[in-house]
């Protein structure tokens, strides 16, 4: 428990009426864990504007109330706090509730449209390899030091962020690295989190259904490099143009790593493979289990946020030939019959494109790409048609198949992304809306030396149609098709 008086320490109030020298017991911003002596902070979200349920909450026993408009009706056994923003004054709440976690920890954020899982989890990777705890919150899983939990959004809500750094710290954790989603900015769910560095993957068409425009997208991702504070490196991809743009008006310290151009961190790819890549990293070669350019500059954030941490620059080198692909990202499988399957991801067009043009510079012309992909329902539909388009012109044959379809029509999304089929590969296009069978039908056609990619879900486990998740892992798909060819 702590004190009103102390919780409140950070946010200016408009006004207070009541008494602030009283104990909470806990700090909720949904109104269905309200119970005795809580204080309950009011927001006005996208679809809910929660000072509605007020009321109800000082029915259950909340104590005090954080709101933008106070209520008609006030009780004199209630505390109410008004504020201009309840979002911004419950980021400071959650920071003070748990002793702000963020500052005991040096927390890298990662940023960009792709590779924001691989190159926070990489780290948390990296971190441990170098004898330190750590902890780690990612689209795919969160980790703090050892343990696991299912991560529901890419950033968590202030409540959720801060009791996970705050578990981290009582875990003896002294780094953290987390994913910071373009949402979480404009959302102020980052708001009161002190962080050590910033990286910038890379900007490419993603989320246009929240954004609406390209240059909000990109003012959205600028927020993180805004707020970094002095000290904090930040550290950006010099060969996406809009990596400049990031580092304009930050306070911290800039760094930049390329593949193309001089840069604090210069990479180049000596030699790539299926199963690795030869990588110089300032003029110093290493093995490394990952493949494609995409995957070496995930690797060249790795290694320069590493030496910005302090950690030694021979170890990192060491270290960098240890790490492994994370789930569901370049994920490969060999089938029996001699032809491979790789799982990834790539859910917009940028990371559909790199992924192909990876697998066409490795395998050349001796083998055949034979794609599966889909576009979620309820997210930008204009990358529907680049999606299908992208697909056809990199690969050999092209299956359109269901992803995520949530409350729309599947077929409708099919449909839209047929627009943008070339007429040239309409032939070798196939849609087969049941994701199973588009994978079984892409292994069948695969011949020895060929690849086929399933794109587009990656680690996830599940499909969601109609709001209901099944169960469904395209790595599992992949690996029933083997089962059946070995027999």
């Amino acid at each position: 428990m702590k004190k009103l008086s102390q919780l409140i320490t950070s946010i200016k109030p408009i006004q207070v009426v009541g008494n602030t020298d009283i104990e909470i017991t806990d700090v909720i911003n949904d109104s269905r864990k309200a119970r005795e002596g809580v204080l309950f902070v009011a927001v006005k979200g996208v679809a809910v504007d929660s000072h509605r349920f007020i009321a109800d909450v000082i029915a259950v026993g909340a104590r005090a109330i954080v709101c933008e408009e106070l209520p008609d009706k006030l009780h004199d056994y209630v505390t109410y706090i008004q504020v201009d923003n309840s979002v911004v004054a419950l980021a400071h709440i959650a920071d003070e509730w748990f002793d702000h976690p963020s500052r005991n920890l040096r927390l890298v954020g990662v940023t960009g449209t792709n590779g924001k899982t691989t190159t926070a989890t990489l780290l948390y990777e990296m971190a441990r390899l170098m004898g330190h705890k750590a902890g780690l919150l990612s689209t795919v899983k969160n980790i703090i030091d050892t343990r696991e939990e299912n991560a529901k959004q890419t950033t968590p809500d202030h409540l959720t962020l801060n009791r996970l750094l705050h578990e981290m710290v009582k875990a003896g954790c002294e780094y953290a690295f987390m994913e910071v989603s373009s949402h979480a900015c404009v959302q102020r769910r980052i708001e009161g989190i002190t962080f050590a560095g910033g990286i910038f993957t890379n900007l490419t068409r993603d989320h246009m259904d929240f954004h609406k425009t390209v240059d909000n997208y990109i003012a959205a991702k600028k927020m993180f490099f805004d707020m970094l504070p002095d000290g904090a490196f930040a550290l950006v991809n010099a060969d996406d143009k809009v990596g400049e743009v990031m580092l304009q008006n930050t306070r911290a310290r800039k760094f930049r790593y390329s593949l193309r151009s001089m840069a604090d961190y210069k990479g180049r790819i000596v030699e790539s493979r299926l199963d690795g890549t030869t990588l110089e990293l300032n003029g110093n070669q290493v093995e490394v289990l990952f493949t494609g350019r995409f995957n070496a500059y995930n690797l060249l954030s790795v290694y320069g946020a590493s030496l910005l941490l302090g950690f030694d620059p021979q170890e990192v080198l060491v270290k960098m030939s240890l790490l492994e692909p994370v789930a569901g990202r370049f994920q490969t499988l060999r089938s029996p019959r001699g032809y491979t399957a790789i799982v990834d991801y790539a859910h917009t067009p940028d990371a559909l494109v790199n992924v192909l043009d990876t697998i066409r510079e490795v395998v050349g012309t001796t083998g055949s790409i034979i794609t599966v992909c889909g576009c979620g329902g309820n997210r930008d539909s204009g990358k529907r048609p680049i999606m299908a388009r992208e697909a056809a012109v990199r690969s050999d044959r092209v299956i359109l198949t269901s992803d995520n379809p949530r409350d729309e029509d599947p077929d409708e999304i099919l449909r839209q992304m047929e627009v943008g089929l070339p007429d040239e590969n309409r032939l070798t296009t196939l849609t087969i809306t049941d994701r199973r069978q588009a994978i079984r039908t892409a292994c069948q056609l695969a011949q020895p030396g060929d690849v086929v990619l399933v794109a587009g879900k990656g680690h996830e486990d599940y499909q969601e149609i109609k709001g209901v998740k099944h169960h469904f892992d395209d790595r599992e798909q992949v690996l029933e098709v083997f089962a059946v060819e070995s027999k």
